[in-house]
C-alpha cells in the first residue's frame, strides 16, 4: 500500500483538518500506531492516535474547532485529549520519551520528538507513523522497518527486548495477544526475552492483565495465545488454577485425558459459534475443578465426581483473583459450569419430557448458550461417537423447543407462591409450605399437571389435605 492510499482510506476531512490545526499552532502532527498498522493489513479501524511535537490537548481543541466537534474529553494528568468525529475516535498526545524504574511500569515522562515517541513503542509494527506536515503530508515514517515485519508477519521490539519488557512487562502479554490476533510469529529472540522477563509480570495490576486475557479469549483461535502464555511461563504466574489442569496421569494402564489440552480445544470449538465473552469464559472454566476432584478407583479408573458442583463454587475465587466482575456475569458463568454435564447426560440416555422440563427450568433463558457449550465439549477423536452425540443433541434441542412451546417453562416461577399457600391454610413459613411447593413443582415437571395456576391450586388443596391442613381462604381462583 502506498502512502497516498493510507491517507485516502480515511475520511480526508479528519487528517486535513488536524494538519490545518497543527499548522495554525505552528507544530507538527503524526498519525501513529494501530491505525497505520491496520491500514497495511487491510483491517478495519476507527481509532486514530495523533502525536504532536506540541501540546496534545491544545491540538485536540483546535482540531475539534475546525471539525465543528462540540465535546473534547481532556485528561490533564496524562496530557491527552480525545473526541469523537462521526464514527471516528481521535486521541491526541504530545510526543514524549520515557524512563522506567525497576519496581514500576509507570514511567517518568518528558517531552520528546516523534523519533523519541517511536523509540518507546512496544513493537515495530506499532511504531509506524504518517506525517501530517504540509511539506510531506502522507509520508510514512518507519525507522524500525515495521512494514517489513508486517510483510513477514513478525512481532519484534524496536529496542532491546529485555529492556522493552523489563520497562513495561504488560508488553509481554501484548506480544502474545498480537501474535494470536494477527497470526504473526514472535521473533525467537523476542520470545526468549519474554521467557527471561516473565517474573516481571507481578508489577502489573491484574485488571490490566485480564484486559489482555479477554482479548486473547476473543481471538478466532484462543488456544494459540494460551499455549504461548504457557510456553513463556506467564500463564502459571497469572492463572495457576488453570495450569493445574495440565497432564494425563496413568495407574495400572488406565489414564485420563489432559484436561488442559481438552479445555483449550473446547474453547477453540466454541469460538466460531459465539462472541459472548462470558460463554467463552465458561468454556475455559467448565472443567476447572477436575484437578481437585480427580480420584482413581480400581474398578472404574479415573473419576471426577462432582467437578461441576465444585467448579461452580470455585468461580468466585477465580473471578476475584483475576479482577473480573463479581456480578451477574460471574453468576452466568457459574450456571454454565454447574449445568454443563446435564445435556451431555441427556444425550447419552433416553430423552424424557421430565428431564427436559427440569433442564429448561434450571437453565432458563441461557439454555441455548448451554447447548452451545455442551456441543463444544465433545472433543473425542472417535468420529462415530461424536456423530452419535451430535445427533442426540439435535434431538435434545428439538425436545426443548417442543416442551417450551407447550409448557412455557423458560424462566419458570411457581404458579402458586408460598404466600398464597400460607394465606390459604392460615399457616406460617415452615416445612409444610416447602412440601406443598415441592409437590407442585414435581407434578409440573413430571407432566402430571399443566404449568398453570388453576391446576396447581387444586393440587395445593390436595397436598394440604394430606398434611392435615384445612383451607380457610379459597378466593384466589
Amino acid at each position: 500500500m502506498n502512502n497516498n492510499a493510507l491517507i485516502k482510506s480515511v475520511e480526508g476531512a479528519v487528517f486535513r483538518k488536524i494538519a490545518e490545526a497543527a499548522a495554525l499552532l505552528k507544530t507538527d502532527a503524526f498519525v501513529i500506531g494501530g491505525y497505520v498498522r491496520d491500514q497495511y493489513l487491510g483491517r478495519s479501524s476507527k481509532d486514530l492516535d495523533i502525536v504532536t511535537s506540541g501540546d496534545g490537548i491544545e491540538l485536540a481543541n483546535k482540531a475539534a474547532e475546525l471539525l465543528k466537534v462540540n465535546k473534547v474529553s481532556v485528561f490533564k494528568t496524562f496530557g491527552t485529549a480525545m473526541f469523537v468525529y462521526k464514527d471516528w475516535q481521535v486521541e491526541f498526545v504530545g510526543a514524549r520519551k520515557e524512563s522506567y524504574s525497576s519496581d514500576s511500569r509507570n514511567p517518568q515522562v518528558s517531552p520528546g520528538t516523534i523519533e523519541d515517541d517511536q523509540n518507546r513503542r512496544d513493537f515495530t509494527i506499532n511504531a509506524l507513523a504518517i506525517s501530517l506536515r504540509k511539506s510531506n503530508f502522507g509520508q510514512l515514517i518507519d525507522p524500525f522497518h515495521g512494514v517489513d515485519d508486517l510483510e513477514a508477519k513478525t512481532i519484534r521490539t524496536p529496542q532491546n527486548p529485555d529492556i522493552t519488557f523489563a520497562d513495561d512487562p504488560l508488553r509481554m502479554m501484548r506480544a502474545i495477544r498480537f501474535s494470536a490476533q494477527l497470526d504473526f510469529q514472535i521473533l525467537p529472540e523476542t520470545f526468549e526475552a519474554i521467557k527471561r522477563n516473565s517474573s516481571r509480570i507481578h508489577i502489573i495490576t491484574m485488571e490490566r492483565i485480564s484486559e489482555e486475557l479477554n482479548k486473547i479469549i476473543m481471538t478466532e483461535k484462543p488456544s494459540v495465545g494460551f499455549y504461548l502464555l504457557d510456553k513463556t511461563g506467564l500463564l502459571d504466574l497469572i492463572f495457576p488454577v488453570f495450569t493445574a489442569l495440565k497432564g494425563a496421569e496413568f495407574v495400572d494402564g488406565k489414564g485420563h485425558k489432559d484436561n488442559f489440552k481438552h479445555t483449550l480445544e473446547v474453547l477453540d470449538r466454541i469460538a466460531p459459534n459465539t462472541n459472548n465473552i462470558w460463554l467463552r469464559w465458561s468454556a475455559l472454566l467448565h472443567d476447572i475443578a477436575k484437578p481437585v476432584t480427580r480420584r482413581f478407583e480400581p474398578l472404574t479408573g479415573w473419576t471426577f465426581h462432582g467437578h461441576e458442583f465444585k467448579g461452580m463454587k470455585m468461580i468466585p475465587s477465580v473471578f476475584s483473583h483475576l479482577k473480573l466482575p463479581l456480578n451477574e456475569k460471574m453468576k452466568y458463568v457459574q450456571k454454565m459450569v454447574l449445568l454443563h454435564l446435564r445435556p451431555i447426560i441427556l444425550a447419552e440416555d433416553i430423552v424424557t419430557d421430565s428431564a427436559i422440563r427440569r433442564l429448561l427450568i434450571d437453565a432458563g433463558d441461557d439454555i441455548d448458550d448451554l447447548m452451545t457449550l455442551c456441543e463444544a465439549d465433545i472433543t473425542s477423536k472417535n468420529q462415530a461417537k461424536v456423530q452419535r452425540y451430535m445427533a442426540n443433541f439435535e434431538l435434545v434441542r428439538t425436545k426443548l423447543k417442543e416442551i417450551e412451546a407447550k409448557d412455557n417453562l423458560r424462566n419458570w416461577q411457581p404458579p402458586v407462591s408460598g404466600e398464597i399457600i400460607m394465606k390459604a391454610f392460615g399457616i406460617e413459613p415452615g416445612r409444610q409450605v416447602g412440601l406443598i411447593k415441592n409437590a407442585i413443582r414435581e407434578a409440573i415437571l413430571e407432566g402430571t399437571i399443566h404449568n398453570n395456576f388453576e391446576e396447581a391450586y387444586q393440587l395445593m388443596l390436595e397436598e394440604g389435605n394430606i398434611l392435615g391442613l384445612t383451607a380457610i381462604k379459597q378466593d384466589f381462583l
